[in-house]
């Protein structure tokens, strides 16, 4: 394995425990204090994607190709 996907797989799981851990909390089997869900929501944002939407309009005669892609944890 590459260092580069190291990175990126430790980067995955780390997130995927973040979530779980917020998740527990959220479900009352874990309490958190406000500053750890801060912190938590933070490091989160740094690897998954924002879901934000984006509107696009445009004037165009002929053939539009768009490619969207989402790199989450899966990606």
């Amino acid at each position: 394995m590459r260092p580069f996907h190291t990175d990126e797989i430790r980067a995955k799981i780390q997130t995927s425990q973040l979530l779980n851990r917020l998740t527990d909390h959220a479900l009352g089997k874990v309490e958190l204090s406000a500053t750890q869900v801060r912190a938590i929501e933070v490091l989160i944002k740094k690897t998954l994607p924002d879901l934000s939407s984006v509107d696009l309009t445009a004037t165009h005669q002929g053939e539009i190709v768009a490619k969207v892609v989402f790199k989450g944890l899966n990606g």
